[in-house]
This record gives structure tokens, C-alpha cells and sequence, in this order.
């Protein structure tokens, strides 16, 4: 049982505690992890650009020790298809 529930929690795309239950129907959500080799001055240009140009907002950021981060965008969720991040 403990190994079914470590497997599905492994592969979920952003951790337990990103999990947005209340505004779950009102936003939809894009993960996305900056490897250590992107600097922060080019994250935030290539965040800002995804919030000028596909209404994106920043929800949360984590660090990592590596240098890492994940990201985690949110807009509110449109009647009309829109591209994600990257697209």
C-alpha cells in the first residue's frame, strides 16, 4: 500500500503541498523547472514573457540546492484555446 501511494506521489508534476484545491476550478495550472544553468536574470525575462503574452501569473517558486527551481504558472481558465508555456 505504502509503495502504490510513493509511486503515484512520484510521479505527480508539482509537490503534495502546491496542491490549490479552492481556486481549482477557476485556474488552470503549468508546471515547469528552470535547470541550474538558467540564470535568474533569464527566468524572470522568460517568466515575464509568458505573463505578457499568454496571461500567466506566478504561483509559487521553489529552490533547490542544486540551483534549480520549479515553477509553478497559473492563469484563470478561458472559454477560447490558448497555448501553454513554450508552445
Amino acid at each position: 500500500m505504502a509503495r502504490a501511494s510513493m509511486n503515484r506521489q512520484s510521479r505527480r508534476s508539482v509537490p503534495a503541498e502546491w496542491e490549490e484545491t479552492s481556486e481549482e476550478g477557476e485556474y488552470e495550472y503549468v508546471p515547469l523547472r528552470l535547470p541550474p544553468e538558467v540564470t535568474r536574470v533569464t527566468a524572470t525575462i522568460r517568466l515575464a514573457i509568458q505573463a505578457e503574452y499568454g496571461g500567466w501569473e506566478l504561483s509559487r517558486v521553489r529552490a533547490y540546492t542544486d540551483g534549480s527551481r520549479r515553477v509553478l504558472l497559473r492563469r484563470r481558465k478561458t472559454t477560447f484555446p490558448v497555448p501553454g508555456p513554450g508552445m
